[in-house]
Formats: C-alpha cells, sequence, structure tokens
C-alpha cells in the first residue's frame, strides 16, 4: 500500500483495511485503527504503521475509543511465506507461557541473532518486544470487556505477579490498569469481542459446519456457534472449556463467551477460536489472488472462511472416517466415537438435563479396540495408529502423517487445511475438485498461492 491507500482507507474508515495498517496523531500521541469513529485529522499531523509494536515503540498510546487491540491481526504483508511468519503463528499459538527466543528460534531452524534481525527488519521490533506488547494489548482488552480481577488479567497474560505487570502496562500505556478497568469484578462469563475484516459469508460457514455437527460438542444456531475444547498443558495434562459466539456482522465480529479451567490458557485458547472462524483472514487480498487463476469473478463466493477444526488431531479423525462415505455417514460415526469415548458431564437447565461432550483425546483413541465402530478393520487400525503417533507426537508436524500406514496425501492435506489453518492446500486430488475442474479446466490454481485453500473451498462451492 501507498501513502494514498492508507489516506483513502483512513478518511473513509473502511473496514476492510482494519487490522493492515495503524494511524498514529503526532500532535496527541494516540495511534488509531483505520475505523476509528474519532473526527480525521490533518494529513501532516499522521504517521502510518503497519503494525501496532511499531507504534508502541514508537512512543505512541493506544486509542481508548477504538482499542487497537481489538483490531484482526492481518498486517498488508501476512499473505508471503516467511520466516517471520511462521514465527508470529508459533508466538500466538503458544501464548505467552515460557516460550524463550531460544526456543523460537530453534523451531525455526534459524539462529536467535537472525531471528531478531528478522524482527527488526519485517515488524520495527525484537521478538521479546513484539511479545511483551501483545502481553499489554491483550491485557488491555481482558481490562475493557471482562469482569476478571486485575491480577488474574496480569497472570492471563503471563505475568507471574501484579508488580511486574502493572510497571510493564504503564510503561508502555502511560496508565495503569486500575485506570483502565471499568468493569466491577465478579463471577460473570469471560466475554470478548473478535473483530474480522468483511465481508465474512457466515451463511456458508454455518451450512458447511452444519452437515459435519458433533451432537453434545457443538452448538448451532441461526446466528451463533459453541463448542467444548480440551487445552493440552505444558506439561501434558490437560484442561477443559467451552465457549459461544454469537456473529455480529454490524459490529464485523463475533461476541464470545468463554469458560476455560485455568485463565493462564485464555490467550492461547482465544486465538485458537479466531481461527475457527479464520478471523485473520485478509479477504480482499485471497480474491485478488483467486482471480488470477482464472477462476470466474461471479463464482467467488465473498468473504468465505476456512472452517478449523480445534486441532490437527480432530481434523485427521474426520477425514479417515470420511474416506468414501459421505458426509452423513461420516458425522453419524464421528458422533459414535464421541459418545463412546469422549468425556462428558450433566448439566442441568432448569428441569431438564443435556450430557456434554468432549472430543475424545489422543491417548483415549489410542487406548480402545474401537470395538464399537462399525466399520472395517482396516480403518479402525489407522484411526488407533493415528491416535498412538499422536499422543507419542503431541506437537509433530502432520506432513509426518503420511509414514504411517493407512494415511495418504489427502488425509494429510485436509488435517493440515482444517487442523493447521494452512491457507494454501490445493485438494486436486479431491473429487468434488475434480468435478469443479471439469467445469473450468483452465485453471491454474499455482497461481492463487498461498490461499489455494479459499479456492478449493470455492471449488466446492459450485458443486
Amino acid at each position: 500500500m501507498n501513502i494514498q491507500d492508507y489516506q483513502q482507507a483512513r478518511l473513509s474508515r473502511d473496514p476492510r483495511f482494519d487490522g493492515i495498517f495503524f494511524t498514529a496523531v503526532k500532535t496527541t500521541g494516540i495511534f488509531c485503527r483505520p475505523v476509528c469513529p474519532a473526527f480525521p485529522p490533518k494529513e501532516e499531523n499522521v504517521e502510518y504503521f503497519e503494525t501496532a509494536s511499531e507504534a508502541l515503540v514508537s512512543g505512541y498510546r493506544p486509542c481508548l475509543r477504538c482499542r487497537p487491540e481489538s483490531a484482526p491481526f492481518s498486517p498488508a504483508w501476512s499473505g508471503t511465506e516467511t520466516t517471520v511468519k511462521r514465527a508470529l503463528s508459533i508466538i500466538h499459538q503458544n501464548g505467552f507461557n515460557g516460550l524463550k527466543l531460544s526456543e523460537l528460534a530453534e523451531k525455526l531452524g534459524i539462529t536467535d541473532r537472525y531471528l531478531r534481525k528478522l524482527f527488526e527488519q519485517q515488524l520495527g521490533v525484537s521478538p521479546k518486544t513484539y511479545v511483551q506488547h501483545q502481553q499489554i494489548l491483550f491485557a488491555k482488552s481482558l481490562l475493557h470487556q471482562t469482569h476478571l480481577p486485575i491480577n488474574q488479567i496480569a497472570y492471563a497474560c503471563g505475568f507471574n505477579n501484579v508488580r511486574r505487570f502493572n510497571d510493564a502496562f504503564k510503561r508502555i500505556t502511560t496508565k495503569t490498569p486500575s485506570e483502565i478497568k471499568k468493569l466491577q469484578v465478579s463471577d460473570a462469563p469471560i466475554r470478548l469481542q473478535m473483530n474480522y475484516q468483511p465481508p465474512f459469508n457466515w451463511q456458508h460457514w454455518h451450512d458447511f459446519s452444519e452437515f459435519r455437527l458433533m451432537d453434545g460438542i457443538e452448538t448451532l444456531g441461526n446466528s451463533s456457534y459453541g463448542r467444548t475444547f480440551h487445552w493440552r498443558t505444558e506439561t501434558g495434562e490437560y484442561i477443559k472449556g467451552w465457549f459461544n459466539a454469537v456473529h455480529r456482522p454490524d459490529k464485523q465480529g463475533f461476541n464470545v463467551s468463554i469458560n476455560i479451567d485455568d485463565a493462564k490458557y485464555l490467550y492461547p485458547v482465544s486465538q485458537k477460536i479466531r481461527q475457527v472462524f479464520d478471523l485473520n483472514a485478509n479477504v480482499e487480498l485471497i480474491k485478488t489472488q483467486i482471480l488470477k487463476t482464472g477462476f470466474p469473478e461471479h463464482s467467488i463466493q465473498p468473504g468465505i472462511r476456512i472452517p478449523s477444526c480445534w486441532n490437527s488431531f480432530e481434523a485427521g479423525i474426520r477425514a479417515i472416517l470420511g474416506q468414501q462415505i459421505s458426509v452423513k455417514a461420516a458425522t453419524t460415526l464421528l458422533n459414535t466415537l464421541v459418545k463412546h469415548l469422549g468425556d462428558k458431564e450433566e448439566i442441568k437447565t432448569g428441569e431438564d438435563s443435556k450430557t456434554r461432550y468432549w472430543f475424545p483425546t489422543a491417548k483415549q483413541v489410542a487406548d480402545s479396540d474401537l470395538v464399537f465402530m462399525k466399520i472395517p478393520e482396516a480403518r479402525k487400525a489407522t484411526l488407533i495408529t493415528l491416535a498412538k503417533w499422536c499422543a507419542e507426537n503431541p506437537n509433530g508436524p502432520v506432513e509426518d502423517w503420511l509414514a504411517l500406514k493407512g494415511i495418504g496425501p489427502w488425509t494429510v492435506e485436509y488435517a493440515q487445511m482444517r487442523g493447521e489453518a494452512n491457507t494454501d492446500i490445493w485438494l486436486d486430488s479431491d473429487l468434488g475438485v475434480q468435478k469443479a475442474l471439469d467445469i473450468f479446466p483452465e485453471i491454474d490454481a499455482d497461481q492463487a498461492k498461498p490461499w489455494r485453500s479459499y479456492l478449493t473451498f470455492n471449488m466446492w462451492g459450485m458443486l
């Protein structure tokens, strides 16, 4: 983007650019989202930044009206496959619970020094500074939106004590947490607004999920979706939780209620929820890339998002059960698996009660003979093999599944797309995609890189 693009988007308050850049006002020392409702300042008083961290490190403090911490995370350069993009993905997936710079560099296969250099070049800040900015921005979001006490907010943002939290918060925002917090402390559910860049094709997301819904785990309404979840801690234990999200297209976002056993993991869980709805997608950039393939513009479904499973293991189980049968039959098998192996609890609602389930962990599936599943023995063996591998390699890459008996490229690619939120999966071996290619054989899928997952979904949408 050039200065003219920034200026036009700022003056029109175009929500499609929310999260792509931030505007800072030199006369006030405040930085804002491009959708800020405040009266626009003169251009000579404005400075532009691609990330909130760049604005913070330049001495600007976040606006209290538009709250930059609520902007969707999709900077203009995130479409490229870069080491920094992979680093940011790891940071946001793991949260603030003890990830060291040396460990991050090792995961990326580079040195600490080179990692710092890349962050400075592309983000204008060091990895350590970036993480601290994310901590403070998330804390600001919790202070504005939740009834949590300040000590729990500090804990949820990765601070071991309130004093360190207070010092860091004031140093970066120039205000204390107490000056920001307005809601009284109570036991009310944690509620957060999660924004996106419009459009969001809720009907597509809703219809895709409806045919694959897991009874007792997921709930789906006309404008809402919720589910239970496990979260694996750094010690290998699992905590439980659930969330419910209500779509608010008028706010370009979702109102999300979260219940979680340990607030320490609130940040990575909130990022996972964003992944479930694919809220960080830059839909205009994706559409532009898909058009380069020769895919007709009138056939593109505006605002398509990739509905994610909670994790790769769940996506892998879905893929294996769905081989050579209908979606309906696969969902029936999936519900059978959940009913027999998933944790459950009875929920009282007045005089009625219902059973809430959790998707079984890899160990729970690995320890079962699956005798209750009416599927071929070879498929049972594949499920158990995958479960054992995932139990022993909880953070192992999905591409390594190819070495497992019974698992082929389609299963791996499906799990990468819906489990890892990989944006560049082209399922050209899929029967539905092949049928769509019969209609438009001239499509050059490589032109859609790195957004071929969205091309795949658009192809499915034609059937």
